[in-house]
């Protein structure tokens, strides 16, 4: 079978200037990527090649990137905001952000969602409630209703995973969901991110500095250096076994916030990484 995802041998320019070159990776239906890398390395700017997104003076200058056999580089405008939403959903750093402040969280799903297809508001909102209760949102009401400078950092970002997942996209590219979150709501996000691929079945691509949320939830890890792959394969491999000495220097540069816990009058380190992978 085709991979979901196929990205060959892909150069992207800004004005000319490469910042991303000669990648290539695959993503199964379902599996997750995580896309690691310091800053500048151009981990965002892969995904929003792969939706179009790159802006003014940005272009893929070679390459080609396969979502489910067409090519996404060469598609039309047109064709192609019929795959954003229903099969491909985005998931931005700053969600908040990504919001409009003078209209509420419903309104905006409404209109997302009957841009693809016809719906009532009605309909919008008992859906949007059904998967707002699953990622924990109970008072889903108040939520919809809600602008988005009334809601917390963590809430606006659950809106963004709920606003994104509307359709059941078989692709979701999520910028940096858990950086401006603290510890304890950076667990809850990435339990609903897995909770929508057991749902649903999506496949991730998952861009973060954090690479204890990589490691709770990559099937497969890209490492990138100045828009160049240092690695790529299985996470464990890349994550606890690399053979590359920039994967290695990243892997001991992470920072590992700890506590220490009494158990059985002994102090025992804990590392956010198990904190999120035991969660």
């Amino acid at each position: 079978m085709e991979p979901l995802l196929q990205v060959e041998h892909v150069t992207v320019c800004y004005n000319g200037n490469p910042v991303v070159q000669d990648v290539s990776f695959t993503l199964e239906k379902g599996e997750i990527l995580g896309v690691v890398g310091e800053s500048g390395s151009g981990k965002s700017t892969i995904i929003k090649a792969i939706i179009g997104l790159l802006g003014e003076g940005g272009m893929v200058t070679r390459g080609d990137i396969y979502y489910q056999g067409r090519n996404v580089v060469d598609m039309p405008q047109k064709e192609k905001r019929r795959l954003l939403g229903p099969e491909i959903g985005m998931v931005f750093q700053d969600c908040k952000a990504a919001l409009c402040p003078i209209r509420t969280v419903g309104a905006q799903i409404y209109e997302s969602l009957s841009e693809h297809e016809k719906v009532t508001k009605e309909e919008t909102y008992e859906r949007a409630g059904i998967l707002m209760k699953k990622t924990g949102m109970d008072d889903y009401q108040r939520v919809l209703n809600s602008y988005s400078f009334e809601l917390s950092g963590g809430m606006n970002q659950r809106v963004g995973i709920c606003a994104a997942m509307m359709m059941k996209p078989s692709l979701l590219l999520a910028d940096e969901p858990t950086s401006a979150l603290d510890v304890t709501v950076q667990k809850q996000v990435v339990e609903e991110m897995k909770l929508m691929r057991r749902e649903y079945g999506t496949a991730m691509i998952l861009v973060t500095h954090n690479i204890g949320v990589v490691n709770a939830m990559a099937d497969h890890v890209l490492v990138l250096k100045q828009g160049r792959m240092m690695d790529y394969g299985p996470a464990d491999r890349v994550l606890s076994h690399s053979e590359n000495a920039y994967t290695k220097k990243l892997m001991d540069s992470v920072l590992h916030l700890r506590r220490n816990r009494n158990v059985g009058g002994h102090f025992r380190s804990r590392t956010f990484e198990e904190g999120v992978s035991n969660t």
